[in-house]
Protein backbone atom coordinates (compact mmCIF):
# COMPACT_ATOMS: atom_id res chain seq x y z
CA UNK A 1 0.00 0.00 0.00
CA UNK A 2 1.42 3.19 -1.08
CA UNK A 3 0.73 6.41 1.17
CA UNK A 4 -0.58 10.00 0.17
CA UNK A 5 -0.48 13.01 2.61
CA UNK A 6 -3.77 15.06 2.12
CA UNK A 7 -4.51 19.00 2.73
CA UNK A 8 -7.72 20.32 2.56
CA UNK A 9 -6.20 23.61 3.37
CA UNK A 10 -9.00 25.59 4.85
CA UNK A 11 -9.14 27.43 8.61
CA UNK A 12 -12.01 27.84 10.54
CA UNK A 13 -9.78 30.05 12.38
CA UNK A 14 -9.80 33.00 9.33
CA UNK A 15 -6.37 32.21 9.18
CA UNK A 16 -4.28 34.42 6.36
CA UNK A 17 -3.24 33.13 3.35
CA UNK A 18 0.66 33.06 3.46
CA UNK A 19 -0.25 31.13 7.00
CA UNK A 20 -1.62 28.40 5.43
CA UNK A 21 0.74 28.28 2.42
CA UNK A 22 3.59 28.02 4.48
CA UNK A 23 2.03 25.37 6.14
CA UNK A 24 1.25 23.68 2.79
CA UNK A 25 4.71 23.93 2.25
CA UNK A 26 5.68 22.88 5.98
CA UNK A 27 3.42 19.63 6.00
CA UNK A 28 4.84 18.50 2.31
CA UNK A 29 8.34 18.45 3.43
CA UNK A 30 7.53 16.57 6.69
CA UNK A 31 5.65 14.12 4.95
CA UNK A 32 8.81 13.45 2.36
CA UNK A 33 11.00 13.23 5.56
CA UNK A 34 8.77 10.73 6.44
CA UNK A 35 8.42 8.60 3.66
CA UNK A 36 4.90 9.58 2.30
CA UNK A 37 4.80 8.78 -1.44
CA UNK A 38 2.57 11.58 -2.45
CA UNK A 39 1.19 14.69 -0.83
CA UNK A 40 -2.24 16.08 -2.30
CA UNK A 41 -3.83 19.53 -2.54
CA UNK A 42 -8.02 20.04 -2.76
CA UNK A 43 -9.69 22.63 -5.06
CA UNK A 44 -11.89 24.54 -3.43
CA UNK A 45 -13.57 28.14 -4.01
CA UNK A 46 -15.22 31.34 -2.46
CA UNK A 47 -15.27 29.98 1.48
CA UNK A 48 -12.62 28.86 4.19
CA UNK A 49 -13.22 25.65 3.33
CA UNK A 50 -10.65 25.68 1.15
CA UNK A 51 -7.98 28.05 0.19
CA UNK A 52 -6.95 26.34 -3.06
CA UNK A 53 -8.45 27.31 -5.94
CA UNK A 54 -5.68 26.05 -8.12
CA UNK A 55 -4.10 22.95 -6.87
CA UNK A 56 -1.61 22.98 -9.97
CA UNK A 57 -0.35 26.18 -8.80
CA UNK A 58 -0.18 24.76 -4.93
CA UNK A 59 1.54 21.33 -6.58
CA UNK A 60 4.07 23.50 -8.29
CA UNK A 61 5.40 25.66 -5.36
CA UNK A 62 5.63 22.59 -3.28
CA UNK A 63 7.62 20.53 -5.94
CA UNK A 64 10.21 23.73 -5.89
CA UNK A 65 10.79 22.77 -2.11
CA UNK A 66 10.69 19.12 -1.81
CA UNK A 67 12.91 16.51 -3.78
CA UNK A 68 11.08 13.71 -4.29
CA UNK A 69 7.72 13.19 -3.04
CA UNK A 70 4.84 13.21 -5.64
CA UNK A 71 2.36 15.72 -5.86
CA UNK A 72 -0.87 15.78 -6.60
CA UNK A 73 -4.60 17.34 -6.88
CA UNK A 74 -6.91 15.57 -5.23
CA UNK A 75 -9.34 16.98 -7.32
CA UNK A 76 -9.01 19.28 -10.00
CA UNK A 77 -12.92 20.12 -10.56
CA UNK A 78 -13.49 19.64 -14.21
CA UNK A 79 -16.76 21.70 -15.04
CA UNK A 80 -14.54 24.87 -13.59
CA UNK A 81 -12.05 24.16 -16.35
CA UNK A 82 -11.84 25.07 -20.17
CA UNK A 83 -10.50 21.15 -20.69
CA UNK A 84 -7.68 22.03 -23.23
CA UNK A 85 -6.31 24.65 -21.30
CA UNK A 86 -6.34 22.66 -18.53
CA UNK A 87 -4.41 19.85 -20.19
CA UNK A 88 -1.67 22.41 -21.42
CA UNK A 89 -1.40 23.18 -17.72
CA UNK A 90 -1.31 19.58 -15.92
CA UNK A 91 1.69 19.31 -19.50
CA UNK A 92 3.31 21.83 -18.17
CA UNK A 93 3.12 21.74 -14.11
CA UNK A 94 4.24 17.91 -15.04
CA UNK A 95 7.32 19.30 -16.89
CA UNK A 96 8.20 22.21 -14.23
CA UNK A 97 7.90 19.67 -11.24
CA UNK A 98 10.36 17.40 -13.23
CA UNK A 99 7.51 13.98 -13.73
CA UNK A 100 6.27 14.18 -10.18
CA UNK A 101 2.73 15.00 -10.77
CA UNK A 102 -0.30 13.01 -9.70
CA UNK A 103 -3.83 14.25 -11.53
CA UNK A 104 -7.22 13.39 -9.48
CA UNK A 105 -9.99 14.93 -11.31
CA UNK A 106 -13.63 14.82 -10.24
CA UNK A 107 -17.37 16.84 -11.65
CA UNK A 108 -17.71 18.70 -8.40
CA UNK A 109 -20.39 18.43 -5.62
CA UNK A 110 -20.91 21.98 -4.06
CA UNK A 111 -23.81 24.11 -5.82
CA UNK A 112 -22.14 26.89 -4.10
CA UNK A 113 -19.15 26.62 -5.92
CA UNK A 114 -21.30 26.35 -9.40
CA UNK A 115 -23.62 28.76 -8.75
CA UNK A 116 -20.87 31.46 -9.02
CA UNK A 117 -19.07 30.18 -11.88
CA UNK A 118 -22.68 30.21 -13.56
CA UNK A 119 -22.87 26.71 -14.70
CA UNK A 120 -25.68 23.99 -14.48
CA UNK A 121 -24.81 21.67 -11.46
CA UNK A 122 -26.66 19.41 -13.74
CA UNK A 123 -24.44 19.61 -16.89
CA UNK A 124 -22.10 18.55 -14.68
CA UNK A 125 -21.58 14.90 -15.53
CA UNK A 126 -21.88 15.87 -19.36
CA UNK A 127 -19.31 18.25 -19.21
CA UNK A 128 -16.81 16.17 -17.14
CA UNK A 129 -17.49 13.51 -19.62
CA UNK A 130 -16.35 15.42 -22.29
CA UNK A 131 -13.58 17.14 -20.66
CA UNK A 132 -12.01 13.68 -20.15
CA UNK A 133 -12.09 12.89 -23.80
CA UNK A 134 -10.49 15.98 -24.51
CA UNK A 135 -7.65 15.85 -21.44
CA UNK A 136 -6.98 11.99 -22.61
CA UNK A 137 -6.34 12.78 -25.83
CA UNK A 138 -4.39 16.22 -25.64
CA UNK A 139 -2.03 14.77 -22.87
CA UNK A 140 -1.07 11.25 -25.10
CA UNK A 141 0.40 13.67 -27.70
CA UNK A 142 -1.72 13.01 -30.48
CA UNK A 143 -2.94 15.32 -32.96
CA UNK A 144 -6.42 15.24 -32.75
CA UNK A 145 -9.98 17.38 -32.96
CA UNK A 146 -13.00 17.00 -31.48
CA UNK A 147 -16.84 18.10 -32.04
CA UNK A 148 -18.89 17.85 -28.58
CA UNK A 149 -21.92 19.69 -26.69
CA UNK A 150 -19.74 21.74 -25.06
CA UNK A 151 -16.35 21.92 -26.78
CA UNK A 152 -15.71 21.92 -30.29
CA UNK A 153 -11.85 21.68 -31.30
CA UNK A 154 -9.95 22.36 -34.77
CA UNK A 155 -6.94 19.90 -35.33
CA UNK A 156 -4.94 20.71 -32.36
CA UNK A 157 -1.38 19.24 -30.86
CA UNK A 158 -0.47 19.65 -26.97
CA UNK A 159 2.65 21.32 -26.50
CA UNK A 160 4.07 21.31 -24.34
CA UNK A 161 4.36 17.69 -23.75
CA UNK A 162 3.73 16.12 -20.51
CA UNK A 163 7.29 14.98 -18.73
CA UNK A 164 6.03 11.59 -17.86
CA UNK A 165 4.76 9.63 -20.47
CA UNK A 166 2.38 8.66 -21.50
CA UNK A 167 0.97 11.03 -19.56
CA UNK A 168 0.80 11.66 -15.88
CA UNK A 169 -1.05 9.54 -13.72
CA UNK A 170 -4.70 10.53 -13.07
CA UNK A 171 -7.15 9.56 -10.59
CA UNK A 172 -11.18 9.78 -10.81
CA UNK A 173 -12.83 10.52 -7.68
CA UNK A 174 -16.04 7.60 -7.49
CA UNK A 175 -18.94 6.44 -5.85
CA UNK A 176 -21.16 4.97 -8.09
CA UNK A 177 -21.02 2.26 -10.76
CA UNK A 178 -21.42 4.92 -13.22
CA UNK A 179 -18.47 6.75 -11.80
CA UNK A 180 -16.18 3.55 -11.52
CA UNK A 181 -17.56 2.52 -15.13
CA UNK A 182 -16.46 6.33 -16.89
CA UNK A 183 -13.08 5.79 -14.81
CA UNK A 184 -12.43 2.10 -17.04
CA UNK A 185 -13.05 3.71 -19.88
CA UNK A 186 -10.86 6.41 -20.32
CA UNK A 187 -8.22 3.98 -18.21
CA UNK A 188 -8.10 6.26 -15.17
CA UNK A 189 -7.53 4.76 -11.60
CA UNK A 190 -10.09 5.35 -9.57
CA UNK A 191 -10.20 7.39 -5.57
CA UNK A 192 -12.84 6.86 -3.44
CA UNK A 193 -13.49 9.03 -0.34
CA UNK A 194 -14.23 7.07 3.38
CA UNK A 195 -13.99 10.20 5.17
CA UNK A 196 -17.27 10.38 7.79
CA UNK A 197 -18.53 7.18 6.09
CA UNK A 198 -19.24 4.00 7.66
CA UNK A 199 -17.11 1.10 6.33
CA UNK A 200 -20.33 -0.18 4.42
CA UNK A 201 -19.69 2.34 1.87
CA UNK A 202 -16.12 0.78 1.26
CA UNK A 203 -17.98 -1.80 1.00
CA UNK A 204 -19.82 -1.03 -1.89
CA UNK A 205 -17.57 0.61 -3.45
CA UNK A 206 -15.06 -1.53 -3.58
CA UNK A 207 -17.95 -4.11 -5.17
CA UNK A 208 -18.76 -0.98 -8.10
CA UNK A 209 -14.96 -0.76 -8.83
CA UNK A 210 -14.73 -4.83 -9.28
CA UNK A 211 -17.67 -4.73 -11.31
CA UNK A 212 -15.75 -2.02 -13.93
CA UNK A 213 -13.11 -3.68 -13.89
CA UNK A 214 -14.58 -6.98 -15.30
CA UNK A 215 -16.39 -4.44 -18.03
CA UNK A 216 -13.24 -3.04 -18.81
CA UNK A 217 -10.08 -5.54 -18.05
CA UNK A 218 -7.02 -2.99 -19.38
CA UNK A 219 -8.19 -0.68 -17.22
CA UNK A 220 -5.79 0.83 -14.20
CA UNK A 221 -6.28 -1.81 -11.14
CA UNK A 222 -5.75 0.61 -8.88
CA UNK A 223 -8.12 1.72 -5.79
CA UNK A 224 -7.37 4.63 -3.76
CA UNK A 225 -9.09 5.21 -0.72
CA UNK A 226 -9.48 8.93 1.30
CA UNK A 227 -9.96 8.53 5.12
CA UNK A 228 -9.98 10.77 7.86
CA UNK A 229 -7.06 9.91 9.95
CA UNK A 230 -5.79 10.89 13.44
CA UNK A 231 -2.87 9.09 15.44
CA UNK A 232 -2.17 9.26 18.89
CA UNK A 233 -0.30 7.81 21.80
CA UNK A 234 -3.55 7.06 23.55
CA UNK A 235 -7.51 6.24 22.11
CA UNK A 236 -8.59 8.54 24.34
CA UNK A 237 -6.52 11.67 22.79
CA UNK A 238 -7.80 10.86 19.34
CA UNK A 239 -11.55 10.71 20.91
CA UNK A 240 -10.63 14.62 22.22
CA UNK A 241 -10.19 15.19 18.42
CA UNK A 242 -13.29 14.09 17.01
CA UNK A 243 -14.95 17.40 17.19
CA UNK A 244 -13.03 18.70 14.37
CA UNK A 245 -13.75 15.55 11.92
CA UNK A 246 -17.39 16.32 12.59
CA UNK A 247 -17.01 20.36 11.92
CA UNK A 248 -15.10 19.08 8.80
CA UNK A 249 -18.04 16.40 8.33
CA UNK A 250 -20.68 19.30 8.52
CA UNK A 251 -19.11 21.82 5.93
CA UNK A 252 -18.65 19.27 3.47
CA UNK A 253 -22.43 17.59 4.29
CA UNK A 254 -24.52 21.20 3.94
CA UNK A 255 -21.87 22.57 0.96
CA UNK A 256 -22.66 19.11 -0.31
CA UNK A 257 -26.76 19.35 -0.19
CA UNK A 258 -26.97 23.20 -1.10
CA UNK A 259 -27.48 23.69 2.65
CA UNK A 260 -24.45 25.69 3.57
CA UNK A 261 -24.23 28.84 5.30
CA UNK A 262 -21.43 31.17 4.12
CA UNK A 263 -21.47 34.82 4.66
CA UNK A 264 -18.31 36.99 3.83
CA UNK A 265 -16.65 34.05 2.49
CA UNK A 266 -16.97 32.31 6.03
CA UNK A 267 -18.47 28.41 6.08
CA UNK A 268 -20.80 27.82 8.97
CA UNK A 269 -20.23 24.00 10.39
CA UNK A 270 -23.94 23.95 10.38
CA UNK A 271 -25.40 20.30 12.40
CA UNK A 272 -27.26 18.18 10.13
CA UNK A 273 -30.41 15.44 9.96
CA UNK A 274 -28.30 11.82 10.96
CA UNK A 275 -24.78 12.86 11.61
CA UNK A 276 -23.04 10.47 13.89
CA UNK A 277 -22.02 11.40 17.14
CA UNK A 278 -18.31 11.73 18.33
CA UNK A 279 -18.52 8.09 19.47
CA UNK A 280 -19.33 6.92 16.11
CA UNK A 281 -16.65 8.92 14.08
CA UNK A 282 -14.23 7.57 16.74
CA UNK A 283 -15.41 4.06 16.55
CA UNK A 284 -16.29 3.44 12.67
CA UNK A 285 -15.94 6.68 10.90
CA UNK A 286 -11.98 7.56 10.75
CA UNK A 287 -8.78 5.77 11.50
CA UNK A 288 -8.63 7.41 14.98
CA UNK A 289 -6.50 6.29 18.08
CA UNK A 290 -3.49 5.06 19.44
CA UNK A 291 -0.98 3.29 16.49
CA UNK A 292 -2.45 -0.63 17.53
CA UNK A 293 -5.81 0.42 17.20
CA UNK A 294 -5.34 2.48 13.71
CA UNK A 295 -4.30 -0.68 12.16
CA UNK A 296 -6.76 -2.75 13.56
CA UNK A 297 -9.12 -0.07 11.81
CA UNK A 298 -6.88 0.20 8.82
CA UNK A 299 -6.98 -3.31 8.08
CA UNK A 300 -10.60 -3.49 8.46
CA UNK A 301 -10.14 -1.04 5.03
CA UNK A 302 -7.99 -3.46 3.74
CA UNK A 303 -10.03 -6.68 4.13
CA UNK A 304 -13.07 -4.92 2.71
CA UNK A 305 -10.89 -3.59 -0.68
CA UNK A 306 -7.68 -4.16 -1.80
CA UNK A 307 -6.30 -0.69 -1.67
CA UNK A 308 -3.27 0.65 -3.22
CA UNK A 309 -3.33 4.31 -1.86
CA UNK A 310 -4.45 5.16 1.28
CA UNK A 311 -4.79 9.12 1.15
CA UNK A 312 -4.40 10.30 4.54
CA UNK A 313 -6.84 13.81 5.82
CA UNK A 314 -4.75 14.83 8.55
CA UNK A 315 -6.46 17.85 9.46
CA UNK A 316 -10.21 19.05 10.12
CA UNK A 317 -11.73 22.36 12.20
CA UNK A 318 -9.61 23.73 14.57
CA UNK A 319 -7.30 20.58 15.21
CA UNK A 320 -4.23 22.37 16.18
CA UNK A 321 -0.62 22.26 13.27
CA UNK A 322 1.38 20.62 16.53
CA UNK A 323 -1.14 17.34 16.33
CA UNK A 324 -1.61 17.13 12.61
CA UNK A 325 2.63 16.92 12.79
CA UNK A 326 2.53 14.41 16.15
CA UNK A 327 -0.29 12.41 13.81
CA UNK A 328 1.69 12.04 10.79
CA UNK A 329 4.83 10.80 12.42
CA UNK A 330 3.07 8.14 14.60
CA UNK A 331 1.57 7.04 11.31
CA UNK A 332 4.67 6.85 9.63
CA UNK A 333 6.70 5.24 12.19
CA UNK A 334 4.51 2.93 14.07
CA UNK A 335 1.22 2.17 11.56
CA UNK A 336 2.78 2.70 7.91
CA UNK A 337 5.34 0.03 8.51
CA UNK A 338 2.44 -2.77 8.88
CA UNK A 339 0.94 -2.30 5.61
CA UNK A 340 4.15 -1.61 3.34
Amino acid sequence: MKFAAFALAGSSALEAPDVIFKRMVEFAQEAEELGYDSVWFAEHHFSNYGYIPNPLLMATRVATETSKIRVGTAVLVLPFWDPLRVAEDIALTDQLTNGRLEIGVARGYQPFEFRRFGLDQEEARDRTNESLAIITRALSGETFEYDGKFNQIPETTLYPKPYQQPRPPIWLAATTQESFDISGQYGLRALTSQSGRPISVLEEGWANFQRSRETYPDAPHEFGVQGQVVVTPTDEESRTQMEHFLYQSRQATNLRHGHEHVVSGVSEPLPYEGEPDLDEMFENRTLSGAPPTVIKKLQRYKDAADITTLSLVLHGGAMTPDTVLQSMRLFATDVMPAFR
